[in-house]
């Protein structure tokens, strides 16, 4: 594959501090956006002053509940929505100063799928080179179907296309003026497994020749397995951003799994620590690695009278991460 994205420094002038913005492609400071008031709704503080960095050549989870703010803020990276405070450079272009070097330097593959389903993918990719100014000589429309898994179909009504591929031509389309970031707004929303499998084997494709993938998703399972660092965003905040792994791990959680040697009628009570059996007969035990040890839980376990046939440990993931950082930080 030969999709090189245009990853050139940032030039001499260029936003200041631009030397820590050489190695982010997205840096948002103090970032603000507020809806004004309506008739039936009053004003919404969509972003509160959020500061974010995203590491080129990462791929970056942007997860949040509906609502979070995720949207808003793609948004205002795209030149969408305009921000009401802070500043914000894409791959170390200022969006204020340089709002067309900006834009240049990102494609968005929106959740929606907005191709016009009366043109070719071949017409599609064309028209989309017009509009960023791509001289024609220096057009790849062929290039970039053949990538992503569409040259057969590139004189084929978008109309006629599958689901899946008409997401993928929605990466094509991103991917026209050949930016260094691929923003993918829940890619997969509403795609089968194996479709699934094979855009992200384009897109990691894509991420393998330069390019910096930002990605929102409600899958945490794909989120966990692909992204190497995540940000969580909640009621307009960034409640944590750190490495996959080490976001993990933060959570101080683990479950003991017990196999009993003859199954309980019901849970024993093994004080201070708290057990639910499960209907296939095993003991679930949460703790916390930094307050107890699993030869206390043992210990309890013995004064109860289980004898343990078998146990195992299970480890928090980032679905446990997020719930704990987002819907039950109220609690």
């Amino acid at each position: 594959m030969n999709l090189q994205p245009d990853i050139s420094p940032v030039p001499a002038g260029a936003p200041a501090r631009a030397g820590a913005r050489r190695e982010c492609a997205i840096v948002a400071r103090g970032l603000k956006k507020t809806y004004a008031a309506t008739k039936k709704s009053p004003a919404k503080e969509a972003l509160k002053g959020i500061d974010l960095e995203i590491p080129r050549g990462s791929i970056f989870g942007l997860l949040g509940p509906n609502g979070a703010g995720k949207s808003t803020f793609i948004n205002i990276l795209a030149g969408l929505v305009n921000k009401t405070e802070g500043s914000v450079s894409v791959w170390g272009f200022d969006i204020d100063r340089n709002p067309r070097q900006a834009r240049a330097s990102i494609g968005v593959v929106p959740q929606e799928i907005n191709v016009d389903v009366f043109f070719t993918p071949k017409e599609a990719l064309e028209i989309q080179a017009g509009l960023f100014g791509v001289p024609k000589a220096e057009r790849r429309t062929m290039e970039i179907l053949r990538t992503l898994g569409l040259e057969d179909k590139a004189d084929a009504y978008v109309r006629m296309l599958s689901g899946g591929m008409k997401r993928r031509l929605l990466v094509a389309k991103a991917m026209v003026h050949a930016p260094p970031i691929l923003v993918l707004d829940e890619p997969t929303a509403g795609v089968d497994i194996e479709l699934r499998r094979q855009l992200w084997d384009h897109v990691l494709e894509l991420h393998e020749s330069g390019v910096t993938i930002v990605l929102t998703t409600h899958y945490l399972e794909e989120a966990q397995e692909l992204c190497d660092r995540i940000a969580i965003i909640h009621n307009g905040d960034v409640v944590a951003c750190e490495p996959t792994d080490k976001l993990i791990a933060s959570l101080d959680r683990k479950t003991l799994m017990v196999t009993p040697l003859a199954p309980p009628a019901a849970a024993p009570d093994l004080a201070p620590f708290e057990a639910e059996l499960k209907p296939d007969g095993r003991l679930a035990i949460p703790y916390r690695p930094s307050k107890a040890q699993v030869a206390e839980i043992l210990e309890r376990l013995s004064a109860a009278g289980v004898r343990v046939r078998d146990l195992s440990t299970v480890e928090a993931d980032l679905e446990d991460v997020f719930l704990e950082l987002t819907y039950n930080s109220g609690r």
